[in-house]
């Protein structure tokens, strides 16, 4: 009896924290996605977390999508102040334009603060934020990739945004070096460029995964507005 009244006042909580569920949008956008709005969205202005997943969740069941990443922090309680959208790729690699295209529509659809637009991914997502964010770098005020890589052709493009890169020096799947040459052509591009490249002693292609259910990630993010 009292474990019931226990996990009653633990949904009362949060539930009073102001967050409301997960759901789904599909068929609005190329991209089916992931959304999770602040219950303060109707008073208050938002910012956007977008979360880009790796090719391991790619395919046609959005629950993928939950297996790792900002959603799995969620899932294990964590809490973000901010409209979270994390699409789904069915094959191949992600396209910055149809990326373009959710976050126009949750634009479009929401109470959104368009001067802090955030985008995050791992691996095959970590490619994707910066070949978003090397297109559309107009579009959003900050990114961190991780365990990915990214075209040296965008290099002056990245330069013009706040970036976290980090990698793991002992990643045999997608090895450091396609981080540290990107790296290299903003730092060429713009040696004063606001770009932080953390290289993670032991970190594997795996066990990077817990950046996401830290606070340093979200915390760097979050302080990053654009003017």
């Amino acid at each position: 009896m009292k474990l019931k009244y226990f996990f009653t006042a633990l949904l009362m909580l949060i539930s009073s924290i102001g967050f409301s569920q997960l759901k789904t949008i599909t068929n609005q956008t190329s991209y089916p996605f992931w959304i999770n709005v602040p219950k303060s969205e109707s008073t208050e202005k938002q910012p956007v977390l977008i979360f880009l997943h790796g090719k391991s969740l790619s395919g046609t069941d959005l629950n993928r999508v939950r297996r790792y990443g900002v959603l799995r922090a969620m899932d294990k309680g964590r809490k973000i102040p901010a409209i979270v959208v994390a699409p789904q790729l069915a094959k191949g690699s992600w396209n910055p334009d149809k990326v373009l295209e959710v976050l126009t529509y949750v634009k479009k659809n929401y109470n959104v603060d368009t001067t802090r637009i955030y985008v995050c991914g791992m691996s095959l997502g970590g490619y994707g934020t910066l070949h978003f964010a090397g297109k559309h770098a107009d579009k959003i005020t900050a990114a961190v990739a991780i365990c990915g890589g990214g075209n040296v052709s965008d290099g002056c493009k990245l330069s013009t945004i706040p970036l976290w890169i980090q990698h793991g020096d002992k990643d045999y799947i997608v090895p450091m070096s396609e981080s540290q040459k990107v790296v290299n052509a903003i730092r060429k591009c713009n040696e004063k460029a606001n770009l932080i490249f953390s290289i993670i002693k032991g970190g594997n292609h795996g066990n990077v995964e817990r950046l996401f259910h830290e606070d340093a990630l979200y915390n760097w993010l979050f302080e990053q507005k654009r003017e």
